[in-house]
């Protein structure tokens, strides 16, 4: 009997030894893989575009008169204020001009004495002439025979020739008046010109280039001449403008007041902005469109010319369903995720997605909030089969992080 108990024992001994590596192994083939549950949260999406600093106003200085340089005032990297002198030019024949213009006038205002002097005397003249055939003409009616009519007719004739001397004289009167004006407008305009010599700035700036110097020849910048030359470029740095080209893509989503975020690398700067006009219109050579932000630079660290990285948000989706990028698998125009079900095991189901951030993917239509997909790796996995699963970092990330 002992020996029968002793034999079972060893046989179910046996038996156990053998269960264990089966066990073993089929638990060995099923494979981990890392998952993450969807999630709702704020997603948007951003589009990146290097862009450029300039001045927020540019111009080159041009001298609306012709003349040389009698002294210039400022230089490269000097600060000058609106109306401020930057350069005074020598214009000698302007003075003569305002000189000939003053006798003009006097000239005039003597021909106004004298026209007024002749004026009364035709006017006394016209009164005489006027008395005696008023009187020829009494007698004429009042005794007839006693004034021939020949008498009273050459009376009438010198009352009507003094009466238009009269009229040529108030004539002549009104031209040298107008002869006056016609002076004072002329020096006024060559005093006006002679202004013109003293070269001021448009608005506050810094002179970023110099053209002349003392004793140059300037010429009058009132045409687009290739001779004409500035005096200097001023630039007003106080404020840039940071120039964008959107692309056609994006440009639906650029609206003013858009929030920007901008970096310089160069300057090792980053700080927030936002859209503060466009062109409205896609450029049909580049198919871009012109985009401008405003940046204050009242403290003079920002240096236009120089490249900044520009971070465009065109889409958001506040509260949207959303995964892991490298949850999706993409096959041609489909998409599709390996989702977890209860029973730890694995079925791919397709997807519609949206918009897309540097981590998250959103889900439009085809999963649940809370459901378990896969991270990646899922070529080593079929429908149906079973799984261990680790939840991946990525599961906690939110959208931008």
């Amino acid at each position: 009997m002992k020996k029968v108990l002793v034999m079972a024992a060893v046989a179910a001994l046996a038996g156990c030894r053998r269960q264990e590596p089966v066990a073993a192994a089929a638990e060995q083939q099923t494979p981990i893989v890392a998952a993450a549950r969807s999630a709702r949260m704020d997603l948007s999406r951003e589009l990146t575009l290097t862009g450029e600093l300039v001045p927020f106003q540019e111009v080159e200085v041009m001298s609306k008169v012709a003349g040389f340089v009698q002294r210039i005032y400022v230089d490269v990297g000097d600060a000058v204020r609106q109306g401020q002198v930057i350069a005074i030019l020598e214009i000698p024949e302007m003075k003569d001009d305002i000189t000939r213009a003053s006798a003009s006038i006097a000239r005039s205002r003597a021909e106004v004495e004298r026209a007024m002097t002749e004026v009364v005397r035709t006017e006394r003249a016209h009164q005489i002439a006027h008395l005696a055939h008023d009187r020829l003409s009494s007698v004429f009616r009042s005794k007839p025979g006693l004034v021939a009519q020949q008498e009273v007719d050459d009376a009438h004739a010198r009352d009507q020739i003094s009466e238009s001397q009269v009229a040529a004289a108030k004539s002549a009167l009104a031209s040298a008046r107008e002869q006056i004006k016609v002076g004072e407008a002329d020096r006024g305009k060559a005093e006006t010109l002679l202004q013109y010599s003293r070269v001021t700035a448009p608005f506050d700036g810094v002179i970023t280039k110099r053209y002349a110097n003392n004793g140059s020849m300037i010429q009058a910048g009132v045409a687009s001449q290739s001779q004409a030359m500035p005096l200097v470029r001023l630039s007003q740095n106080s404020r840039l403008r940071l120039i964008l080209d959107v692309p056609e893509s994006a440009v639906g989503a650029v609206r003013t007041g858009s929030a920007v975020a901008i970096r310089i690398p160069s300057l090792n700067r980053e700080l927030q902005g936002r859209v503060s006009r466009s062109s409205g219109r896609v450029s049909t050579s580049t198919r871009t469109m012109h985009t401008e932000v405003d940046i204050d630079n009242s403290s003079r660290k920002l240096i236009p010319g120089v490249s900044a990285e520009v971070a465009l948000r065109i889409a958001d989706r506040p509260r949207t369903l959303a995964v892991p990028l490298d949850a999706v698998a993409r096959e041609g125009e489909s998409h599709a995720v390996w989702v977890v079900t209860g029973d730890q095991r694995v079925e791919k189901r397709a997807v519609r997605t949206g918009i897309e951030s540097s981590t998250m993917v959103e889900i439009v239509e085809g999963l649940a909030d809370g459901e378990l997909v896969v991270l990646g790796g899922a070529a080593r996995i079929k429908p149906n089969q079973k799984v261990k699963t680790t939840i991946g970092e990525a599961a906690g990330r939110k959208a931008g992080d």
